[in-house]
């Protein structure tokens, strides 16, 4: 997936759990506050998501030490249970999540847009350490 300005960063994770568990943990928010973070010393003390074609989610990501916060959210611009997520952010960059089911295993490959502040590398390790921490909390709950 590329834009008119820039090219996009994919990164992936194949979880030991069922497409139905993955989905779930994915998408309710009383997990994506178990999981939605970086690093330890950030959390993810609110999320909302109405997860439909037209739908707004909202995560709210915030350093520990209360230092730091931001809402991370947007709208779906297309949903496929078990399958695909595609939203766009508040600033206009897009996002695409490809689910495949493998029995009792569910490979995640998230495509996104970048920002123009920090480098691709650091925002390609932000989302991988995310997705990680899903692939952690989905395995051992």
């Amino acid at each position: 997936m590329t834009t008119a300005n820039q090219t996009t960063i994919t990164v992936e994770s194949t979880i030991n759990a069922p497409i139905e568990k993955v989905w779930q943990y994915w998408n309710a928010p009383e997990h994506i506050t178990k999981w939605c973070a970086a690093s330890d010393d950030w959390h993810a003390p609110e999320a909302s998501n109405d997860l439909r074609t037209g739908g707004k989610f909202s995560t709210t990501m915030a350093a520990k030490d209360g230092s730091f916060s931001f809402d991370f959210g947007g709208e779906y611009t297309e949903v496929k249970e078990h399958e695909l997520i595609a939203y766009q952010l508040g600033d206009n960059r897009r996002v695409k999540i490809i689910f495949n089911s493998y029995g009792d295993t569910t490979h995640v490959t998230e495509t996104f847009d970048p920002e123009s502040t920090n480098s691709l590398e650091m925002q390609q390790a932000g989302w991988q350490a995310i997705l990680d921490n899903f692939r952690k909390y989905t395995e051992n709950s």
